[in-house]
């Protein structure tokens, strides 16, 4: 029987739509947990921290045990997990004597889902035989940014509609969304990137001069996705002065519309393109969109360079897999892990430098988003050494 592979491809899209609702939804909640369950802001800092640091320890364990279990199991887990996490911040705060112990158990259980998402996905797609990687790649990936942009207005209406008060409901509708992706990863063919044995070994990736330009890559386009997203929102409303609710739909998810928008035409049009000159290109439309953002006194130019450094970064994160995929063939699911680390390192780093250089300058944003020029600067550097010294495809 011919194998229905785009089966596979809506089941890794649905993925993506689950890591965004892992990540986007609970930030939503915060003010309601500490109303509700008496929680300090403090202790309600730790949510975000717990989440991105799970997924850091899942990306480096993973080097190690995805290929002795298996895509399939790990990904089936990895909906499962992100499902009963999901479910379980409805129900746990309610049944502990803690309620802030019980959402950490389900940050804890859903980051490790998203975590798995984040390994996984790529390389099974990677694996697929479709024609046309690169853009297979880049739509692939735009399905987190469709993901985010759903969960912040589909939440929001909930909210408006039905209240703040009913989010348990929405908490379990979200949670039905993995809950049916773990069927589709059961069923629908998933083939391994290399075979066994032929992959290479996290110690001999390590030990590959590319392999280290490659990881750098990836910690600058996390860090110049992150830097301006989980910023946009507060450099919104300080700004221009708007409500919070204005300010989620002028900032992130405007970013995140343009975003995909992005990774999709770039999915259409990669056959045309080279990817190295074009994340250049983009790199340098991102280092214009930081310094406007910054340094710009006109508050609509402030926004529209927040806005438009969606469109700069959203090809960075899923063309960095592909350069890689395509330099290092051989890398094996050891290499998808370490990408997935690296990039996650970058999106933990780089938004708490922008707020430590805001704090210095008084509290001043534009600041901190000034500093944050770095990463795409680093990340342009980068790429023209790839161009230059490993312009051939690495054995």
């Amino acid at each position: 029987m011919q194998k229905n592979y785009r089966k596979t491809l809506k089941a890794c899209y649905l993925g993506f739509v689950t890591q965004a609702i892992a990540a986007n939804f609970t930030p939503l909640l915060f003010l309601t947990f500490r109303d509700t369950y008496r929680i300090g802001l403090e202790k309600i800092a730790l949510i975000p921290f717990v989440f991105y640091f799970t997924q850091l320890l899942i990306d480096f364990a993973a080097t190690r045990f995805v290929d002795k279990i298996g895509y399939r199991i790990c990904v089936v887990a990895s909906q499962v997990l992100s499902a009963a996490g999901l479910a379980l911040m409805a129900v746990l705060p309610e049944l502990l004597p803690v309620p802030f112990s019980g959402i950490l158990i389900a940050v804890v259980l859903y980051a490790v889902g998203s975590g798995l998402v984040e390994v996984l996905v790529s390389p099974i797609v990677e694996a697929c035989p479709f024609e046309n990687k690169d853009g297979m790649m880049s739509l692939l990936h735009s399905f987190y940014c469709w993901g985010a942009v759903g969960v912040i207005l589909g939440s929001t209406f909930f909210f408006t509609v039905f209240g703040i008060e009913n989010w348990k409901i929405l908490t379990l509708i979200w949670a039905a969304v993995p809950f049916y992706n773990a069927f589709n990863f059961i069923t629908c063919p998933i083939e391994r990137l290399v075979e066994d044995g032929e992959g290479m070994r996290p110690g001999q990736l390590l030990r590959l001069p590319l392999f280290w330009l490659l990881i750098l890559l990836m910690v600058c386009s996390g860090a110049s996705e992150a830097s301006m997203a989980q910023w946009a929102s507060a450099f919104t409303e300080s700004a221009m002065g708007v409500s919070k609710t204005i300010g989620d739909l002028a900032g992130p998810c405007l970013f995140a519309v343009l975003m995909g928008i992005s990774r999709v035409l770039y999915g259409r049009m990669s056959g045309r393109l080279d990817l190295v000159r074009t994340m250049t290109w983009c790199g340098l439309l991102c280092v214009a969109c930081y310094l406007t953002a910054s340094l710009a006194s006109s508050p609509i130019l402030g926004l529209a360079g927040c806005a438009l450094c969606g469109s700069a970064v959203g090809i960075m994160w899923p063309g960095s897999i592909s350069i890689s995929s395509q330099k290092c063939p051989r890398g094996g699911t050891a290499m998808f892990a370490f990408l997935a680390l690296a990039g996650d390192l970058g999106a933990t780093v780089s938004p708490a430098l922008v707020g430590s250089v805001s704090d210095m300058a008084g509290g001043d944003l534009k600041a901190g988003l000034l500093a944050a020029v770095v990463f795409p600067l680093i990340l342009i550097l980068a790429l023209i050494i790839l161009h230059r010294r490993f312009g051939e495809r690495a054995k």
